[in-house]
């Protein structure tokens, strides 16, 4: 007589037991925290202590690269002088004249006028022309020069002017914010000899 075959359980296609569940071994845990904490230290290894990897913030968001400021060299910043003097009065002249701040500056075309502080530019500008600097007698103020001029051999000569030394003339200059408003060359090219003081508190040059 045939054996009748053991009812399967629900779920058991084969009529057996269902098999168990595979479970993850010790071992294979164990496995992968060994590989975590290696990637870890390596990478904070390749990463200086107190900051955030190239790119990134501290946070992990990503960060933009800022370039470090340009400094210009010692040699290329003007002299004494050479920022243009403003104030409640500042002419027409002033603000359309082409800035000349150093010896490297260039006018950008003959005829251009010019507007400086610079006491180099202003010393060169004279000695290419055998000026010197030199104020008008009876314009004097409180022990100082009065008003500032050029003696120039053939221009503008007249028994009023009488020369100075630099050093009274630039402290002048810059006690009383002048600005000097000049030209290299005529429009022509030929040597300009034009200049005039000028201050933006309208005070007489």
């Amino acid at each position: 007589m045939a054996k009748r075959a053991a009812p399967g359980r629900k779920g058991d296609r084969r009529g057996g037991r269902r098999p168990p569940a595979r479970k993850t071994t010790s071992a294979a845990r164990r496995s992968t925290t060994v590989r975590r904490e290696r990637a870890t230290a390596g990478a904070r290894r390749s990463t200086p202590r107190g900051s955030a990897p190239s790119g990134t913030t501290a946070g992990g968001a990503t960060r933009a690269c800022k370039a470090a400021p340009t400094r210009r060299p010692a040699e290329a910043r003007p002299a004494r002088g050479g920022a243009v003097r403003t104030g409640r009065s500042t002419s027409r002249s002033v603000r359309s004249s082409q800035v000349i701040s150093s010896l490297q500056d260039r006018p950008e075309r003959p005829g251009r006028s010019l507007v400086t502080t610079n006491h180099d530019v202003i010393r060169r500008w004279a000695r290419e022309r055998g000026a010197r600097p030199a104020t008008i007698s009876g314009t004097e103020r409180e022990g100082r020069a009065g008003v500032l001029t050029f003696n120039i051999p053939g221009y503008r000569e007249s028994s009023r002017i009488r020369e100075i030394t630099w050093d009274e003339w630039f402290h002048t200059f810059d006690l009383r914010r002048l600005n000097l408003i000049y030209q290299e060359q005529m429009r022509d090219g030929r040597p300009s000899n034009f200049f005039r003081t000028e201050s933006p508190d309208r005070e007489d040059g």
